[in-house]
């Protein structure tokens, strides 16, 4: 049976196919996978891959700029046995992840090869479950210093051959110079190559096709950065409006991230709650809405030096510069809660099951929490912490200013 004929069951069978291929080209696909390359009536891919299956004198439709265009294309010709080509496995940071966003499972069926990341843990010997996953192919190099720790294994998917000195840059400049960067190069053909060294040591040209594994190692008084809240008050610049460390772990506590969440940072000031709800989940995302524009660039440099540079900053405040925005599951008030509406308008917007926390410092910003707790329940703490400090010469306790915290789940 065609792999575009209908099934036993009266189901149509898929009409796309999408084939994961390697550095191994024909020699690696299954009778499967050469059959339905051979029945198409479409194919696909980029140009490495019309390379790699330049033997069977097929026409591969190299993918155009800006891809979504391709992706019309593709669906223009729905229900034609068609062929996309990938680079191992589709549905891992490839293709497939795109495409299964627009089309029925049913319509679909994926051949996946080796990904580059499970060639280069086999050559490793890393077990993959315990391994850091990083996609740097066309995303901000700084995403790198979020998943920095000692000891930390980490395989990044690059975007080209200067991948590995920049990457090595970076290690050394974050105090990870001693780390071992391994860099392998089209893995799985006849052009594999391993090439090894330190960070501080690395130099070399590589190939484009490569991956970059990093066993992480710190030099002597590199800061530990956890992901867990409460990351010390100077890992951030700023310029005294910042939530306090453990005003922060607490905050967070309250707001509770979860992978793919989305948090409104209202009044993001130095950023510190948005980044650490970014650093504390993956695929989060935070939308901060910083007025000043000295504190949102100051913001947006303290993301990028904690590994989140996607932190999406506003030149807006509440309630007006919440129009528009996509719904939040978690808001946070660090400011503007004086501004009439604004708390308001962020309940109203709020996911089922959405949390917001509000903090705050001044009599007045106490007063809307008092009235919003009356309204609508929720839980009103008052958080008082001293941190020890010289006096004379002795040492004594030294208040934080207390900070009155209103915090509500939704049903």
């Amino acid at each position: 049976m065609s792999v575009a004929e209908t099934g036993a069951s009266g189901t149509p069978a898929p009409w796309l196919t999408l084939i994961g291929i390697g550095e191994d080209g024909l020699d690696g696909l299954s009778l499967l996978a050469r059959r339905a390359l051979e029945e198409a009536q479409r194919i696909f891919g980029g140009v490495r891959h019309a390379e790699l299956v330049a033997a069977l004198g097929k026409s591969v439709t190299p993918w155009p700029s800006p891809f979504e265009a391709g992706v019309g294309m593709l669906l223009a010709g729905r229900g034609t046995p068609t062929v996309v080509l990938a680079s191992g496995d589709p549905m891992w940071f490839g293709v497939g992840a795109t495409l299964s966003r627009a089309l029925a499972p049913q319509e679909m069926l994926v051949l996946p090869a080796p990904s580059s990341l499970s060639l280069a843990a086999a050559r490793l010997g890393w077990p993959l479950q315990e391994v850091e996953i990083l996609s740097l192919h066309g995303r901000p190099l700084d995403l790198l210093r979020g998943v920095l720790f000692p000891g930390a294994r980490i395989l990044c998917l690059t975007s080209g051959a200067d991948a590995a000195d920049e990457i090595s840059d970076l290690l050394t400049d974050e105090g990870y110079g001693a780390s071992r960067i391994t860099v392998l190069e089209h893995l799985g053909g006849p052009r594999e190559r391993v090439l090894a060294a330190t960070a501080e040591s690395w130099r070399g040209a590589v190939a484009a096709l490569n991956v970059v594994a990093i066993e992480a190692k710190a030099v002597a008084n590199t800061p530990l950065r956890a992901r867990v809240p409460g990351l010390a008050d100077d890992a951030f610049r700023h310029d005294g409006k910042i939530t306090k460390r453990e005003i922060r772990a607490v905050t967070l506590a309250r707001l509770m991230p979860v992978p793919g969440a989305l948090l409104w940072d209202i009044g993001a000031g130095s950023g510190a709650v948005a980044i650490e709800w970014l650093r504390a989940a993956p695929r989060s995302q935070a939308i901060g809405l910083e007025p000043d524009d000295a504190r949102r660039a100051t913001a947006r440099a303290n993301a990028a030096a904690l590994g989140v540079p996607h932190l999406d900053l506003r030149a807006a405040s509440a309630p007006d510069g919440l129009a528009g925005l996509p719904a939040p599951d978690a808001v946070f008030f660090g400011g503007g809660l004086t501004s009439p509406g604004a708390l308001e308008a962020a309940l109203a917007a709020l996911k089922p099951g959405g949390r917001l926390v509000a903090n705050a410092v001044t009599l007045e910003s106490e007063a809307v929490l008092a009235a919003a707790h009356a309204r609508h329940g929720g839980e009103l703490a008052r958080i008082a912490v001293s941190r020890a400090g010289p006096v004379g010469g002795m040492t004594g306790w030294r208040p934080l200013m207390p900070v009155t915290q209103w915090s509500l789940t939704l049903p």
